[in-house]
């Protein structure tokens, strides 16, 4: 599978273990896995914070860790990609403001393949303007700007995935064994134990 390349959206402080997870976890299953961040080169830096459960009404965030690029947002072309992954923190918040990544979802979702987002990562799917119609799953905290968009939100536990088509969701890193399982099923691989 060294031939089929994923794409990450990420930016700073996009939570630690929803890109980590997936970015080793796909590559484990011999993807080429490309994470990328507006206005950023190939060898250049993005932070990303650890958001937790604590027993607070919301998630706590923590500092993570320091995460290298290993390609440049300018020079991809989404049509050389297999599958997107959109995790999630505060980075989807802002980079949704930037056409080009609006544009790369869109490319993903029009031409059908699989996308995997997580937690916040739905706000960049809404932005986008490709959830109308859809069911998927989100932090419930972005429940609303689902809704708004003319999807459905469906409530499922932290540590479950919700499928509609081409779109798996979650509502948080605790998911990433359903959720990481169901895209691997959209992008057609096997696992055999």
């Amino acid at each position: 599978m060294a031939d089929k390349k994923i794409l990450i959206l990420a930016g700073d402080f996009v939570e630690d273990y929803e890109l980590m997870v997936p970015f080793q976890a796909l590559q484990m299953l011999g993807y080429t896995v490309h994470v990328v961040c507006p206005n950023k080169r190939t060898g250049e830096q993005i932070r990303t914070a650890v958001h937790d459960f604590e027993g607070d009404q919301t998630y706590t965030e923590k500092r993570g860790h320091n995460f290298t690029l290993n390609a440049t947002f300018g020079a991809i072309e989404p049509t050389q990609y297999v599958g997107l992954v959109v995790p999630g923190g505060r980075a989807p918040e802002y980079i949704r403001l930037n056409e080009r990544v609006l544009q790369v979802v869109r490319h993903f979702a029009d031409a059908g393949k699989p996308i995997a987002a997580v937690c916040h990562g739905l706000q960049l799917l809404a932005a986008a303007g490709v959830l109308s119609g859809k069911k998927c799953t989100a932090y419930p905290a972005c429940a609303p700007e689902i809704r708004a968009v003319g999807a459905e939100y469906v409530e499922v536990s932290l540590d479950q995935a919700y499928v509609d088509g081409n779109l798996v969701s979650a509502p948080a890193w605790p998911a990433h064994p359903a959720w990481l399982a169901e895209f691997v099923k959209l992008l057609g691989a096997r696992i055999e134990l």
